[in-house]
């Protein structure tokens, strides 16, 4: 689950980790009374206006302002709400902005420079331990900085039995050229965010940039939370920020039917039982000149009214020509697959788009029979390069 950027620093904050102080507003009148709290706890006259959308990049787009008087946060806020913001992260439609960060200015002048650093936890696959990332670029895409500069890229491989330990913490402010007090700052900064990160059960923290600010303090100026969907139930207070608004509405949709269901591009909609069987079917899809629509998983106890909400969810995507419905019986039964085909059919009614049905093994005979005997324009297969055929064919 993604969150926005303000709750990401709210959990930051919960573990120790110094965010910069900021308020929430959903319209330009609360955006300066957010401005006048802002400035009574810090003192401070500048304000960053942020728009809180799930992308990256928003600073990139317009949609990241540095004002320098209220009229100027009244102005921004405006500009701000209500836009469709895009960015290198959403699509060319953009993401519609609801609220805005109104957050003290942390970029004063001081003793010494502001820095700007580059530092993410995740879990390295290969390892399968976290890892904590990090660079002395930071302000910048990590993408570019890695295919300019690789060897500014820094990694540290996380032994789960003892969690980060003290020298991990002091090579990453030595690697970042700290010293002095921005170095302890550092140290302090990086055990509380990977105690955030595992506090959480996130799979993604993510700040750019991480701030070393004039007096030496370091700051999450930013940050990108992505909460794991199976931990939630022991997250309630997680949960509870979910945005819905921020999701796309057939996958909001399909999570009330417990259907895994992620929306593509494509032009061929594809309905499967297993993830692994699903990647296969969207493979196939791919080599037979067609384009997945949709990742879509009924899982192992799909029945009749599943598969129906399963048809209606991949009937609304108007890119979609033809749909691939590829089950395998072990768990599931075909003959209960193909009973939620027939009464999709007959429930949803005039269904114009070209059926394509593998069913294999439980019950599969049984399914066949019934959707033959039913008389709906469905094309049968028994082997995938037969589905494959045939969706190359109804695609061209």
């Amino acid at each position: 689950m993604n969150l926005h950027e303000y709750q990401g620093k709210s959990i930051l904050k919960r573990y120790g980790v110094s965010v910069p102080f900021g308020i929430v507003a959903n319209n330009a009148e609360e955006a300066v009374e957010a401005a006048k709290k802002v400035q009574e706890e810090t003192g401070s006259d500048k304000w960053a206006v942020k728009a809180q959308i799930h992308a990256g990049g928003r600073g990139k787009g317009g949609g990241v302002k540095i004002a320098k008087s209220l009229d100027e946060v009244k102005m921004y806020a405006e500009q701000i709400i209500g836009m469709h913001l895009v960015t290198p992260q959403t699509k060319k439609e953009g993401k519609l902005v609801r609220k805005v960060l109104i957050e003290q200015n942390i970029y004063y002048e001081g003793p010494e420079p502001v820095e700007e650093y580059y530092l993410s936890i995740l879990l390295n696959r290969d390892q399968g331990r976290n890892m904590v990332m990090y660079s002395p670029r930071g302000g910048m895409n990590i993408e570019q900085v890695a295919e300019e500069t690789p060897d500014e890229i820094y990694h540290e491989i996380i032994d789960p039995k003892v969690g980060m330990t003290g020298f991990q913490a002091r090579r990453i402010a030595f690697n970042l050229g700290l010293s002095g007090v921005a170095f302890k700052e550092m140290t302090k900064f990086a055990f509380a965010i990977y105690n955030a990160y595992v506090g959480a059960d996130a799979s993604l923290f993510e700040i750019n940039p991480v701030i070393k600010a004039a007096d030496g303090k370091i700051y999450a100026a930013d940050s990108k939370v992505v909460v794991d969907n199976n931990s939630l139930y022991r997250h309630k207070d997680i949960a509870e920020m979910r945005d819905i608004t921020e999701e796309d509405p057939m996958e909001v949709e399909a999570g009330k039917y417990d259907l895994n269901y992620v929306k593509l591009d494509g032009n061929v909609g594809c309905m499967v039982n297993g993830a692994g069987l699903a990647m296969a079917t969207m493979d196939i899809i791919k080599m037979s000149g067609g384009d997945p629509a949709n990742f879509l998983d009924v899982g192992g106890t799909a029945d009749a009214k599943r598969v129906e909400q399963a048809f209606r969810i991949i009937l609304k995507d108007p890119n979609v020509k033809a749909i691939l419905v590829n089950i395998f019986g072990g768990i599931v039964r075909c003959d209960r697959v193909a009973q939620g085909i027939v009464d999709a059919y007959t429930n949803i009614g005039d269904i114009k788009v070209p059926i394509i049905v593998r069913l294999q093994g439980t019950n599969a005979e049984e399914g066949k029979e019934l959707i033959d005997k039913s008389g709906l324009k469905v094309y049968s297969a028994i082997e995938l390069s037969e589905a494959a055929a045939l969706v190359n064919s109804i695609v061209k």
